[in-house]
Order: structure tokens, then sequence, then C-alpha cells
């Protein structure tokens, strides 16, 4: 036994057992089972533990993609070259977020572990403009950052996509203004819009994949064609 002193009282207790919990200067005298105890009675909503967890099947929730066409044998599988290098792109997207204003909140929700974007194999976000290959840009632009951000495309090697999400980065969105830039697709070349103010994460998600479609149906001339070089000299890019 041992007693605790204060200005008011004289108290006992026994001594203190192993405690999980972390007791303040006024419920030490109380020992850590009485705390508990009363925890326990004012606890709004008591933490529970899942005693008996259950092993999670996977096996009919994964989707496999499936494999081009080609020829098939033993030991062997021939098929077209830009198939395979679309496949392999399609499901290796690291994309490079530009993130101004609320647009951003709602990637970062799609980012987490309730949406994922990992699934389609994006969860490699860069900050860095030499290492990515999709620009995702969400928020208002103004005109004074119209530079920075053609500067930041202009850095990202070929081939590159453009994603524009929410109506600030697509039209301007409620911003009808001499210093807002009306629609990012003045200064760089587009591939999807984002529609909504803001988006929800599953409209970030279906952006993605269209994205995904692009990435996977491109031929691996697209970029030394004529048509692409007359687009970018339209934005005055060589």
């Amino acid at each position: 036994m041992f007693a605790h002193v204060t200005t008011h009282n004289l108290i006992f207790a026994t001594r203190f057992e192993k405690c999980s919990i972390k007791l303040t200067a006024t419920e030490q005298p109380y020992g850590c089972k009485a705390v508990k105890q009363q925890k326990q009675r004012t606890m709004s909503r008591p933490v529970r533990f899942n005693i008996h967890p259950k092993e999670a099947d996977i096996h009919d929730n994964i989707a496999i993609a499936s494999m081009p066409e080609g020829l098939q044998g033993e030991g062997y599988f021939a098929t077209n070259l830009e198939k395979v290098v679309g496949l392999a792109r399609k499901n290796s997207i690291w994309p490079l977020p530009f993130a101004t204003s609320c647009c951003g909140i709602e990637f970062m929700a799609t980012m987490a572990s309730h949406y994922d974007l990992a699934r389609f194999g994006s969860e490699r976000v860069g900050f860095s403009p030499r290492q990515c290959d999709l620009l995702m840009v969400m928020g208002t632009i103004a005109k004074k950052m119209g530079p920075v951000l053609k500067q930041v495309y202009l850095q990202m090697a070929e081939p590159r996509w453009v994603i524009a999400v929410g109506a600030c980065a697509s039209s301007g969105g409620i911003f009808d203004t001499y210093s807002v830039l009306q629609g990012i697709d003045q200064i760089i070349p587009v591939d999807v819009y984002v529609p909504g103010c803001p988006p929800r994460p599953e409209a970030i998600i279906d952006g993605v994949m269209r994205i995904q479609e692009l990435v996977h149906n491109e031929s691996l001339r697209r970029r030394n064609s004529e048509h692409y070089k007359a687009l970018l000299g339209s934005y005055g890019i060589q």
C-alpha cells in the first residue's frame, strides 16, 4: 500500500498493475482496472476488434489483362509489337499531378485506399516531369501560371498524355475573369476532359480508364506523324 497525498484528500490505492492505457495524473490513484471500467461505461462507441477474421478470397476479384491476339504454340507466342507495347504502357502510367485547388483534394481521395488508383498501375505519382507520362491538371489555372504549366508539359518525354480534371481546367469553370485561363487547351493539347466542380473520384477514375484506352490503341508511329507535328505546331511547340 502507498499513499497519494493531495491538498484536499488522502487516497489509498494498491500498486498499479500493467496498464495498456495512459492514465492522467488524476486517474493514477484509482488504478488501471477501475479507469478502464469507467471509460467503457462512458464511451459512446466502444472499440470492437475482429476476433474472428475471415480470409479474403481474391480469386474472383482480380481482373487479369487479356492476352493480345497472336499465334501461340508450345514454347512460343507471336503477336504484334504495337499490341504488346500498348498493353505494357496502359498498365504502367506514371501520373504527374498539377493541382491548384479543390480538384486536387478529390485526386487525393482517388489515390487513397478506398478508390485506390494503384489498381490501374498508376500508384507511382511523380513530381519530376522527365519521369512521368500523364499530366493531370486539376484546378484553376491563372494566366500567369500558363507558361509554367506549358514548361512542365515540354519537359515531359514522349509519349505523353494530358487529362484536364474539373471544370476549371477544362473551361475556366465559374471563374470567367480576365485573370483565369479559360481552359488549358489554349496552351497545351488535351486528351481527356473530366467534367465536374469538383468531379468525384469515380469520374477521375473514368477519365484515367479512357486515357488507358487511348494509350492501348495508339500506334507507335503516331508521334512521328505529320498530323501530330501539326497539332504541336498549332500550340507553338516544335
